[in-house]
């Protein structure tokens, strides 16, 4: 009886079995995806799930597929700029002159023409420099990287404050242009000189620093464009000497025309960002740099240099070129074929100035300083030049050098120390907000 009714269980297993196997399996129909990345052919595209996943696919864009599982979304392709016609306008170069050329596609709507080879090339502006804020009590802005603005697309740092990127030549101590000075009360103000000639930029009793103008004669307004070629740099019993290559006639940026030397020795650092190079001066007390020594480190691999006496000041100098732009805008009659005046823009950084500190930018930092800026004008220009005036790049007999070159620290401390002096700028250089 038993074994019979396990035959039975068994047919009645088999049996269901076999009609469950017998009727029809339900099959989902393929749900329909399409592309959504605009920059692709297969935009908005329908496509069919594949019969192993039917309501669960994505699309590869990329390959105009659907597949199952997801798919890495990629970014979309670079946008197209078109290349930018220029042309060479300089008669000498008969085979090139008028000749329609394009920008690279490296820098599609920023290039010029070199008439010596008839070839469009890049210029520095068509490469921002990036800058990271390297300031750790602002933890919020630490490290970030920021690319120059357009106004300086090589010469910016990091204002930590603002956590945005500012340009070098809109802060105090700067010297830039035709030479536009930013004082250390933030006041904007030009000073010409004359070309080819030499002017006490600031005299203290250690420390003299001269420049040397390079320009071009405006007839029209009865003076000259000019701009800081080199400086003479007089401290302790060294004298530095930092100054762009005034036999440039093609600015090429790929190519450094910066010259340095110290005591009378040329500096040749290797071409590459972060390079530095040290003077042999001994270690201070406790095994540190001792006051004075001289540190230059490349801000980038040509062009642009930091440089660091130790105690004592920092100075950020880049080599620039006047540009077919700069030219247009302030009317300099310059063409780059002719020459494109490569000079140099600065700013400095001052530790230990005394109160009696003078010269065309050192007189903002001295004690008993008032202003001569006439303000509400719009290039207030501050005069000088016969009490500036200096015989030579090194010479210290302007009329209000205070130079001897012996340092006296009992001076020094009752100096003004300008190092904490913070200021933002939100109006292009012509006005500052600072506060210690």
């Amino acid at each position: 009886m038993k074994l019979a009714m396990e035959l039975i269980l068994m047919v009645f297993i088999l049996a269901l079995t076999f009609t469950e196997a017998a009727l029809p399996t339900t099959k989902h129909k393929p749900m329909k995806v399409r592309c959504k990345n605009k920059y692709f052919p297969c935009y908005n595209q329908e496509l069919y799930c594949p019969a192993s996943c039917p309501r669960s696919c994505s699309v590869d864009c990329n390959n105009c597929k659907a597949v199952c599982g997801p798919v890495p979304q990629l970014p979309p392709p670079p946008k197209y700029q078109k290349q930018m016609k220029v042309v060479c306008n300089d008669k000498r170069y008969r085979a090139c002159y008028n000749k329609p050329l394009f920008c690279p596609v490296t820098c599609p709507s920023t290039c010029t023409v070199n008439c010596a080879s008839c070839q469009p090339v890049c210029s520095a502006a068509s490469r921002p420099k990036r800058v990271r804020c390297l300031n750790k009590k602002y933890p919020g802005c630490y490290y970030r990287e920021f690319t120059c603005p357009a106004a300086c697309p090589q010469t910016c740092q990091v204002d930590s404050a603002t956590c945005s990127p500012v340009c070098n030549c809109n802060k105090p101590g700067a010297v830039c242009e035709d030479p536009r000075f930013i004082g250390a009360d933030g006041i904007t103000f030009y000073f010409h000189g004359k070309k080819d000639q030499d002017f006490c930029l600031l005299t203290d009793s250690n420390l003299h620093i001269n420049a040397h103008l390079i320009g071009k004669r405006d007839n029209n307004m009865g003076r000259d464009f000019t701009w800081v070629q080199s400086l003479g740099i007089l401290f302790d019993n060294h004298k530095l000497y930092i100054g762009a290559n005034n036999n440039t006639t093609t600015w090429n940026d790929a190519l450094d025309h910066l010259t340095l030397s110290y005591d009378n020795q040329s500096i040749n650092l290797p071409e590459t960002d972060g390079a530095t190079w040290k003077s042999t001066a001994g270690a201070g007390a406790g095994g540190g740099a001792s006051a004075g020594e001289v540190t230059i480190t490349r801000s980038k691999s040509t062009n642009a240099v930091e440089i660091i006496a130790e105690g004592m000041f920092m100075i950020k100098a880049v080599v620039v070129p006047i540009s077919e732009r700069d030219s247009l805008v302030h009317r300099y009659g310059i063409t780059p074929q002719e020459d494109c005046f490569a000079h140099l823009d600065l700013r400095f950084k001052f530790y230990s100035l005394s109160g009696e500190v003078n010269g065309v930018l050192g007189q903002t930092y001295a004690t008993n300083y008032v202003s001569r800026v006439k303000m509400g004008v719009a290039n207030p220009v501050v005069g000088g030049e016969k009490e500036f005036h200096s015989s030579s790049v090194f010479a210290t007999d302007c009329g209000a050098s205070r130079f001897h070159g012996n340092r006296n620290d009992s001076v020094y401390d009752e100096g003004m120390d300008f190092s904490d002096l913070n200021c933002v700028s939100r109006t292009s250089g012509r006005g500052l907000v600072c506060k210690r």
